[in-house]
């Protein structure tokens, strides 16, 4: 019986200077695994370096690590992915720990947690890492370390089941969603986080990147749970609608008289805003219900990562 297949996936984007050493890397610690350098539309000689040291080169005109991700996921046959970014910056010797967490533990997701290596790199990152997967972790009422990190694998099911729908970074987000929604097994691993080669710098924005990752969040709570965004969404309504209308309210009740005319009829449509609200939510949870069956469904249909299978 041959082994299982697991295939390293590496996106890139002028990553010239690195990608050489990463393929290098990968191939000494897992020497049997299929490297493939999803090239998106670098400028650089980033393809070039990549197919001379052996990698299978593919390309992605759509910009965004998203689409790469997607079109991987979607061409690539595997029993176990490695997603890892093409900077130089994740230890390649690690990944035989990963993928074992894979095969003979059964975890759909393991996430490479980054531990800095030096003051120098951008704490403004590392602390909107740090909120944003905190959030997530409140949101989903399990724990996520690292959320943001460049370096996962995965299992098979999880691949084949995960609709990817983002374009950007925030990709990293709806990953771990993913996970967290099916209730997957996951795990996370501490790992040495090293410096960007001099010259080199960070694809991510701070603020741009941050914002956009944090409105993905905003989208994945509507669309996983609709209840209780709506009912958020109503609660702030209603609160509104009590605070306009309870003067008036009072004043009617001493002098029969309704003479903030408009501050009532705003007061009702807000009322009337935070029943509809409520009611939409509970649509959506029942259509989000049918869709998450369906995801789990595929999830449970598709080979999972037993360790007896592959001795």
């Amino acid at each position: 019986m041959t082994g299982p297949v697991v295939a390293v996936i590496v996106p890139c984007f002028n990553e010239e200077r690195t990608i050489g050493d990463v393929i290098s890397g990968f191939r000494v610690s897992l020497p049997n695994a299929l490297i493939f350098v999803y090239d998106n539309n670098s400028t650089d000689k980033t393809a070039a370096v990549a197919t001379k040291a052996g990698a299978i080169v593919r390309h992605v005109t759509s910009q965004g690590k998203g689409h790469v991700v997607r079109r991987a996921f979607a061409d690539v046959e595997a029993d176990a992915y490695v997603l890892v970014d093409g900077d130089g910056t994740y230890d390649a010797s690690a990944v035989t720990r990963l993928v074992a967490l894979v095969f003979e533990r059964g975890f759909d997701l393991v996430n490479g947690a980054r531990v800095m290596e030096s003051s120098d790199q951008r704490r403004g990152h590392e602390f909107g890492n740090r909120m944003l997967s905190k959030l997530v972790e409140r949101l989903f009422r399990r724990p996520t370390v690292d959320m943001l990190s460049g370096y996962k694998v995965f299992s098979r099911r999880f691949v084949k089941s995960f609709p990817a729908f983002s374009d950007g970074f925030e990709i990293e987000t709806e990953l771990t969603v993913h996970a967290l929604d099916l209730n997957m097994p996951i795990e996370s691993v501490e790992l040495p986080y090293g410096n960007r080669p001099e010259g080199s710098e960070s694809k991510l924005n701070t603020f741009g990147d941050g914002f956009r990752i944090l409105r993905t969040i905003t989208g994945l709570l509507r669309r996983e749970r609709p209840l209780a965004f709506f009912g958020a969404a109503a609660a702030v309504l209603m609160v509104a609608a009590l605070l306009l209308g309870i003067p008036v309210i009072l004043t009617f009740f001493h002098t029969h008289k309704v003479p903030r005319l408009p501050t009532a009829l705003l007061s009702t449509a807000l009322t009337l805003l935070a029943f509809l609200s409520v009611v939409t939510g509970l649509i959506l949870d029942t259509v989000t219900r049918g869709r998450k069956e369906a995801k789990m469904l595929r999830y449970l249909g598709t080979q999972g990562p037993l360790a007896s299978e592959h001795l």
